[in-house]
């Protein structure tokens, strides 16, 4: 619970609130070297809490919803990308220039998934659009690791070498992060208290019924938090840019809950702005500053849309000298020190799951449930600020500091009110969808009379039209 109780308060919560959570232990779940596992609950954890106070404030209940947090369905939740099948089909998790390259003094790691990513890395390279992974390897081999991050991030793609935790601790850019609260949250305005319309107390409690939100996020937190958010009720209208689309099994995993829609922001402005006027939420996903010529800072919104809640996630973070840089969850890994951590004694490793993004995104719903809450006694337009970078510390140094006998008493202790443990397919899923036939990774997200799965399957990207339902 410790871990819990940090993220709770993190979050700006009643500290009597986490009482209502119960937890099933599970320790052959996310087994890694850092504590994965606890990371994983306390954020899946807060984001459940955060919805039960939700619900209760807006059914009138005295008392908040119990919440329950089962490691199984966390466990499978945060490798949600790994569980969807497509008719049957598994999605292909990296593309062949996404992986760790040797280089002259240790080792890289690229991310190219995206088209627009392996051009720019293969141009930094100076290799043609051709070029497979025997040739990259060849050229990055002879190379510094530092050299070739800063070569390939002056070009727009992505590589960032490996780092020590100690290497990482005395960079300038982790400084900047540890400064930084886990969760920055903020009220710019003094905007009217908004008023929730009142739900019925019948399950399901869906406790963003009614609301609106704007997703304007990409691969992977964002979106896992506006998913969320489509969960408990929200209409979500994802917004992606015509000549950028979304990668099809990634967007399907992700798009439970959701409507999507294609939108240029210098083409067709006059949509966003009616769009903008009619949101309760506006969740952004690129990197810092990427969105600000907009007019989509958390200060221009809500200037334009007094009472809005803003949520931003980043990788690094939007200050120090990264603060506009792009950045995955593979990547931060990398910098951070957590591959070295994770890996054997010859090689650099990874999380059992994408920990950070998924983490993160859960941390991202909860402070926007967790703003609508505060916002409907006192007003004003909320800000929510992550970053992957930030959650990796908590990972790395406060939540192994929280409590050194914590996870040995749950792995001594077994299971707590679950029975006993179960595959990953008593959390999976099956359903028919434009897409096909979908097994998936049932939602994590669990409390008392809450939704049980998502209302509707995903659809193709872009085709729904850019209106609210």
């Amino acid at each position: 619970m410790t871990g819990i109780k940090y993220a709770w308060s993190a979050l700006g919560g009643d500290p009597s609130l986490p009482a209502r959570v119960t937890t099933v232990t599970r320790a052959d779940t996310l087994p890694a070297r850092l504590p994965v596992r606890r990371l994983a609950r306390a954020c899946v954890g807060v984001c459940a809490l955060a919805a039960a106070e939700l619900a209760a404030r807006r059914t009138g209940a005295a008392e908040v919803p119990g919440v329950r947090v089962d490691d199984g369905a966390v466990a499978t939740a945060f490798t949600s990308e790994r569980q969807l099948l497509v008719d049957g089909r598994a999605p292909v998790q990296f593309a062949p220039l996404s992986r760790f390259w040797r280089t002259a003094d240790g080792w890289v790691r690229t991310h190219a998934n995206y088209p627009h990513h392996r051009a720019r890395l293969l141009d930094a390279l100076g290799l043609p659009g051709s070029a497979g992974p025997q040739e990259v390897a060849a050229r990055i081999a002879g190379r510094p690791a530092l050299e070739l991050e800063e070569t390939v991030q002056a070009a727009g793609g992505l590589a960032v070498a490996l780092r020590s935790p100690g290497e990482w601790a005395a960079h300038e850019q982790a400084a900047a992060v540890a400064a930084r609260p886990l969760v920055e949250h903020g009220r710019p305005d003094t905007a009217h208290a908004r008023v929730l319309p009142p739900l019925d107390a019948v399950a399901p409690l869906l406790p963003a019924a009614g609301l609106r939100v704007l997703d304007l996020t990409r691969v992977l937190a964002g979106p896992v938090a506006t998913r969320t958010l489509g969960l408990l009720g929200a209409d979500v209208l994802r917004l992606d840019a015509p000549w950028l689309p979304e990668l099809p099994d990634q967007h399907a995993d992700t798009g439970f809950g959701k409507r999507s829609a294609t939108l240029g922001l210098a083409t067709d402005r006059a949509v966003f702005e009616e769009l903008l006027a009619a949101a309760d939420v506006v969740v952004t996903g690129y990197r810092p500053g990427a969105l600000d010529r907009f007019g989509l800072s958390p200060e221009a919104l809500a200037e334009r849309r007094p009472g809005v809640v803003v949520a931003q996630v980043s990788a690094w973070g939007g200050y120090g000298p990264w603060g506009g840089r792009r950045g995955f969850d593979s990547l931060v890994q990398v910098a951070t020190g957590i591959a070295e951590l994770e890996g054997p004694a010859d090689r650099p490793g990874a999380l059992p799951a994408q920990a950070l993004d998924h983490g993160t995104g859960y941390l991202l719903a909860a402070g926007v449930l967790r703003a609508l809450t505060e916002q409907s006694y006192d007003g004003g337009s909320r800000f929510v600020r992550l970053a992957l970078a930030r959650t990796a510390r908590w990972l790395m140094d406060e939540m192994a500091d929280e409590n050194a006998d914590e996870e040995a008493a749950e792995e001594a202790a077994g299971p707590e009110g679950g029975g006993p443990d179960e595959g990953a397919g008593a959390w999976l899923a099956e359903r028919d969808s434009p897409l096909g036939r979908l097994r998936y990774a049932r939602p994590p997200v669990s409390f008392a009379g809450g939704p049980a799965d998502w209302a509707r399957p995903p659809v193709p990207w872009g085709s729904n039209p850019a209106r609210w339902a």
